[in-house]
This record gives structure tokens, sequence and C-alpha cells, in this order.
């Protein structure tokens, strides 16, 4: 643990090529189209009609993917101690974000973003806690702002098509903001309050015999993460304002891209409650998309748009279409940006190609 073996790095870059990204590509292709010519409509695309009001909220919309990328930049460097230049910062978001993208929504791109950060020379210890504290906080963000959004619109949160669908699927939710809920108190606390907790976490499941072979190298990572668990709690107010801060915008940027998207093309049938409904809706789709099969949640990410917000949009045969413009804007870049970026990081990092 102290090096990564070449071995190591070449399964972890074995398992986020950039080819990968076809797979993501033709599931959320695949369902859209599937989903279009089940309810075929000759009014599916008659909601684009471009003018210059259009382009511009179509512009901001893309505006709010890149906000929400810079503020996780923010985010890591203040994380990091500004130890990542912005470059360095912004080589490893982009990459974090493809690694999402193209594993299972309920795998996520956890293990590659510790990697990412180790090879841009942080210590085991200092990677893993970054991006646990990373995670901590966009848990954070969600179990504090579902339950004021549901004091707020109560089950509008839930689109409510039957009686029986939305106890179905507030049930769903329930269980799923349950288990966040729990991962976070239990993250917090280990960071925060009680660190050895996760050196004990790792010397059990460690001293199974299939894993004994790098209980050592587990018991300096906790070592490593117990003292820098120490510097994060010596962190004043004002970092944890700033990088929660981060947080927040990165997050209510991310979904304010589907309010902008709504405004280019139906601006006028929106009134001020309809912007916090797509907001919450939005929260709710996250929590369920968590336990997405499929790399980047494609093709439930599609289905639940057009579940979750087909009531806010004036046309029911729009909403297919707007889904998969919706994830034109917010998912596909990463899958292209990211297999640019891979092979350089790697030049980079590495110094030579690793065959």
């Amino acid at each position: 643990m102290k090096t990564l073996k070449i071995e190591d790095s070449k399964k972890i870059l074995r398992a986020i090529r950039p080819h990968r990204i076809i797979w993501p590509i033709l599931i959320g292709l695949g369902v859209a189209v599937f989903l279009l010519a089940r309810n075929f409509d000759s009014e599916q695309f008659t909601f684009l009609e471009w003018s210059f009001a259009a382009v511009l909220f179509i512009v901001l919309a893309i505006l709010m993917m890149a906000i929400r990328d810079l503020a996780y930049i923010v985010r890591i460097r203040l994380l990091t101690d500004k130890q990542l230049s912005w470059r360095q910062a912004f080589e490893v978001i982009m990459l974090w974000e493809f690694s999402s993208a193209i594993s299972p929504s309920v795998v996520g791109g956890t293990a590659p973003a510790i990697f990412f950060l180790y090879k841009e020379r942080l210590s085991a210890g200092e990677s893993t806690a970054v991006v646990l504290v990373a995670t901590f906080l966009d848990e954070l963000f969600f179990i504090l702002a579902i339950p004021i959004l549901l004091i707020v619109l109560g089950n509008e949160i839930f689109p409510n098509h039957t009686i029986s669908h939305l106890q179905q699927l507030s049930r769903y939710f329930w269980i799923g903001y349950g288990l966040v809920f729990i991962y976070t108190v239990l993250l917090g606390y280990s960071i925060f309050i009680n660190p050895n907790l996760i050196k004990i976490i790792l010397k059990r499941v460690f001293g199974f015999p299939l894993l004994k072979r790098w209980k050592e190298g587990a018991c300096l990572l906790s070592d490593q993460l117990i003292e820098t668990s120490k510097w994060y709690k010596t962190k004043p107010l004002r970092f944890w304002t700033k990088t929660f801060l981060a947080t927040i915008v990165s997050w209510t940027a991310r979904y304010w891209v589907v309010n902008f998207m709504f405004m280019a093309f139906f601006f006028k049938s929106l009134s001020l409650y309809d912007h916090f409904l797509i907001y919450a809706r939005q929260l709710t789709m996250w929590i369920l998309l968590l336990v997405s099969p499929t790399p980047g949640g494609s093709g439930f990410a599609e289905i639940f748009f057009s579940d979750f917000l087909s009531d806010v949009i004036p046309n029911l045969s729009w909403v297919i279409p707007m889904a998969l413009l919706w994830r034109l804007i917010s998912y596909y870049p990463y899958l292209f940006i990211g297999a640019i970026i891979l092979p350089r990081w790697v030049n980079r990092v590495f110094k030579k190609k690793l065959s």
C-alpha cells in the first residue's frame, strides 16, 4: 500500500478503458429509441422551436454543468489543502465523473477516484480520506435537502399517477433514503468522531483468509486515514462552510439543467412552484437511481425522467425527447471528455504508456 504496484495500476485502468463508453451510450439510446417507438406520436419533436430565448436557455443549461464541475474542482482543491493545481483538479474531477458514468450507479466511481488522487502524489490515506469526505458532503446535502423539500411540497415530490404507484415509489424512496442516512451517519462518525472505527473494520475484513495478504497494507491505510482525520478535525468552521457551499452549488447547478431546458421550450407554462417541483423530483430520482445496475444509470435515468417529470411537461409526447436532450447535456459529455483526458493523464502520471 505504500506504493501502488504496476499490476494494480493496470487492473484499475483496464476497468475504466475509454472504449467502455459504448455500453452506456447503447443502453441509454436503445431505451430512448424503444420508448419513442412504443409511444410514437407525430408531435414528439414539435417542442423544438428554436428562438433566441430557446438558444439562450439551452446555453444556460450547459453553463449549469460547467458551474457544477467548477464547484467540484474548488471543493477538491480545498479538501486536498490545494495540493492539486487547477489542471490536476480538473482532470481528477473529469476522470471521476467518467468512471462514474461507465460504472453501475450502485458501484459508482469511488475506487477509481482514490486511484486518481493517489497518482497525483497524495498518500493512500489522504486520497481515501478526500474521497470519503467528498462523499460524506454529497450525502449530507441529500439527507438535509429532502426533508426541507418534503415540508414545502409534501407528497408532490413523487409523481402521483395513481395512488398505488405513489405508495410503491415512496416505499422504495424511503428505503433508499434510510440507507443513505445510515451510511452518512456512520461515515461522519468514522471521519470526525472515531476514525479508529475504520481501523477496526479494516482489520476484521482483512482478517479473512483470502484477504490476509493485504492486511498489513490495510492497517497502514487505516493509520493514514486516522492521521488525515485528525487534520480535518482541526479545520475551522470557515473551511467546512466553503466545502459544503461548493457541494450545494454543484448539485443545485446540476438540477437547474432541467429547469433551464424546460424554460427553453415552454417558459410560459411554468410557475415558480413548478420550478421547485422539478428540483425536488430530481432529488427523489437520484435516491432511486442509486441502485441502478447499468453504467451511469443508463436506461433507468430516461425512464425515471419520463415517470417523474411527465406531469410538468405540457405535452406528454415530448417527455422522451426531453429526457434524451437532458442526457445529452448532463451525461454523455463526461463519456467523451473522460475518454479524451484519460490517455493523456496516464501518460503524464506514469511518464510512459502502460501496455
